[in-house]
């Protein structure tokens, strides 16, 4: 403990009449003169000064106290950061702390489930990759869970929600629609259009945790070259 505080907790025993400020001073290991000390009163400069750094305080409420102590030095001010950040914490300032962003979570429609037939379950998810110059690419994936067939293997630069609801489209029209579809929580698989084409053709939606066991599956199960369609 500092010795602001170890003074605190000895003022506060003496005054509830539980030992004599000798003992006081002996049990928290604390100088009586410490006991005893009384601050001077702030001289007008440093009321002045205090009232700047309230004023730039409030003008910038995101400024932690170098960029605080920092200002006051530009505009002519003696002062270290350290003092800076003494005399906000005297007054209670802190920078507020960020607010998280809330990610966007789909809402699933069916319980998870293992797959028992062809187009009971469909597992979609996508698969990130670079050219051999750095360019990045992304594959997106469908295959049936039951069967193990890749329906979609589709590598491009960039793929949005509406190119991801064409090649579903794609697949159900040759394969017939699943009865459940598994994925993680990416935007592309919980844009509007996507959960309401999903709605229309009354295929219910499981969603997992990023990275879960649904993209090892996809990696293998697109690898082995069976029954893939572009």
């Amino acid at each position: 403990m500092s010795p602001a505080t170890r003074r605190a907790y000895a003022q506060e025993t003496v005054k509830a009449g539980l030992c004599s400020q000798r003992q006081a001073c002996r049990y928290l290991k604390l100088a009586r003169s410490t006991f005893h000390y009384r601050g001077r009163p702030p001289t007008p400069a440093e009321e002045r000064l205090k009232k700047r750094l309230l004023e730039l305080s409030a003008e910038h409420p995101r400024y932690g106290y170098r960029r605080v102590a920092a200002l006051l030095r530009r505009e002519g001010w003696r002062v270290g950061k350290r003092h800076i950040q003494r005399l906000r914490r005297d007054a209670g300032l802190r920078v507020p702390p960020t607010k998280r962003k809330v990610v966007r979570r789909g809402v699933s429609t069916g319980l998870p489930t293992m797959a028992t037939h062809r187009n009971h379950v469909w597992t979609w998810d996508f698969i990130a990759d670079a050219t051999v110059r750095g360019g990045a690419l992304k594959m997106l994936t469908i295959l049936d869970e039951y069967t193990r067939e890749c329906h979609v293997l589709r590598a491009e630069r960039a793929l949005k929600a509406a190119d991801v609801l064409h090649w579903l489209q794609k697949a159900v029209a040759e394969h017939g629609a699943p009865e459940y579809l598994r994925s993680d929580n990416g935007s592309e698989f919980i844009a509007k259009i996507v959960q309401r084409w999903l709605k229309e053709n009354r295929v219910k939606t499981i969603y997992i945790e990023p990275g879960a066991r649904g993209r090892t599956a996809l990696w293998k199960a697109s690898m082995d070259g069976s029954g893939t369609s572009a």
